[in-house]
């Protein structure tokens, strides 16, 4: 079967429009799990059980969607 060039060029416009969202869900569930886990780490070190990690749970949900928003409105420019 033979693909036909202009739906090649289609797909390959495609993957450019939606490239640069691609990556955006992961940056932020890896942003928000890595400060949890930063959180638990530091409440096992000073013994301070979930006090630590609830303030490094908000602080990552914070920052994961200040650089969601903040690279969604970028790429749309």
């Amino acid at each position: 079967m033979k693909k036909d060039p202009d739906d090649l060029k289609n797909i390959n416009k495609l993957y450019r429009e939606i490239g640069p969202y691609i990556g955006l869900g992961m940056q932020l569930a890896l942003t928000v799990t890595a400060m949890v886990f930063l959180g638990i780490w530091l409440d096992n070190k000073f013994e301070l059980s979930p006090v630590l990690t609830i303030i490094f749970s908000f602080l990552g949900v914070f920052a994961g969607l200040y650089n969601f928003i903040k690279s969604v409105l970028k790429s749309g420019k």
